[in-house]
């Protein structure tokens, strides 16, 4: 999903499909506020700490990352 202006933060949710990650770590080194980490094989998001800027999102291989609204 692409965040569109007008759009409040408050309504969107960060998830990392667990079925389809892999843990490769393609989108950690990109997250401008270190809001992604791994834990084992799985990214993980801090959604206090995620921005929504979607630089992620287009560097996940397997396409894992979703921004969601609520």
């Amino acid at each position: 999903m692409r965040v569109t202006s007008g759009t409040s933060m408050a309504q969107l949710h960060f998830t990392v499909n667990e079925d389809v990650c892999y843990g490769c770590g393609a989108c950690i080194g990109l997250c401008p506020t270190s809001a992604l980490s791994m834990k084992g094989l799985l990214a993980l998001i801090e959604q206090s700490q995620c921005t929504y800027c979607e630089y992620c999102l287009p560097n996940c291989p397997v396409d894992a990352l979703l921004i969601e609204a609520r």
